[in-house]
């Protein structure tokens, strides 16, 4: 837990430079408690479209402050550590999609937004698992569609759309970890539990686990949502394990269950409260995306956020 001095400074910068903070689920508990506002990819990126804060300070990893960035030009994002990257927006570059479109002129690059600025400046319209079906359900019947970087989201549209997709080699090393057999043995250990998955989990497309009639798919906020609107007292939790902070504070009556002991970010966890107090201080480590690419990203994204 940060100290009450670190909380103190923080809080009275944020009112002294106008600033807000933004936290992902997969972020420290005392993190995210340090938030303006948590959220997931989608939520993440409408709340840096709509603040009125002169500096958005993001805590989570690089492409998202990237997002922030794109859709927020005139703002100043900070990230407060410099190197917390992603598996999954490393997978794929911008140059991979030019050849593609060159070699697909009327083909449809469709990005998860977990990708970097450089890669949303190749795509047509971008999605994050909250909207991705409905992303795919809108684009006109036969289109020939490339879903990049996530693998194991692309095969769960695919399978829950029916719609005929390119599937890029990538995966979130986190969610990579999930196995059907995992979600199985759970199923067996707590029968009366729902199952709450994210579709980035490389057992999302399983037959086994779709048979699963207490097994759902969600993003992060669609597993908190559901959990505090259901009946059930008992939820197994299948995605990063610092989202069952949120789903505790929020449902404080129920229990929930993390899949496995080692679904971790790393990457998530290098933020903690002391350099998210250097970073309101010094604001260091502000995060900018060149216009030319700025422009053809965020149109994409506009998009998805028009959805």
């Amino acid at each position: 837990m940060p100290t009450p001095s670190v909380t103190d400074r923080i809080n009275r910068l944020k009112k002294e430079k106008n600033a807000v903070i933004l936290a992902h689920y997969y972020t420290r508990p005392e993190v995210q408690d340090l938030a303006d506002y948590v959220g997931d990819s989608l939520g993440l990126s409408q709340e840096a479209g709509k603040t009125d804060a002169e500096i958005i300070v993001f805590c989570g990893v690089h492409f998202m402050a990237e997002t922030a960035a794109i859709i927020s030009p005139r703002k100043k994002v900070l990230i407060p550590v410099q190197h917390a990257g992603c598996s999954l927006a490393e997978s794929v570059n911008g140059y991979e999609l030019k050849q593609w479109k060159e070699e697909h002129p009327e083909g449809i690059v469709v990005s998860y937004v977990n990708t970097t600025a450089e890669v949303k400046a190749y795509t047509d319209i971008c999605c994050t698992s909250a909207n991705a079906l409905r992303v795919v359900e809108s684009l006109p019947p036969n289109s020939r569609i490339l879903f990049v970087p996530d693998k194991n989201l692309g095969a769960w549209i695919r399978k829950r759309t029916g719609r005929e997709m390119e599937l890029w080699a990538g995966d979130c090393c986190v969610h990579q970890r999930i196995t059907a057999e995992m979600i199985l043995e759970k199923a067996a250990e707590y029968p009366e539990a729902d199952i709450l998955i994210h579709p980035e989990a490389n057992c999302s497309a399983d037959d086994r686990i779709h048979s699963l009639p207490q097994a759902y798919f969600y993003s992060t906020a669609g597993m908190i949502a559901h959990a505090k609107k259901s009946p059930k007292k008992q939820f197994v939790i299948a995605t990063e394990m610092d989202t069952l902070h949120q789903l505790q504070k929020d449902s404080p009556a129920k229990e929930f269950i993390p899949v496995g002991d080692r679904i971790i970010c790393g990457q998530m966890k290098k933020i903690t409260p002391e350099n998210l107090l250097e970073a309101l201080e010094k604001e260091q480590y502000k995060v900018t995306v060149p216009a030319e690419i700025r422009e053809k990203a965020r149109l994409p994204i506009q998009r998805m956020l028009e959805l």
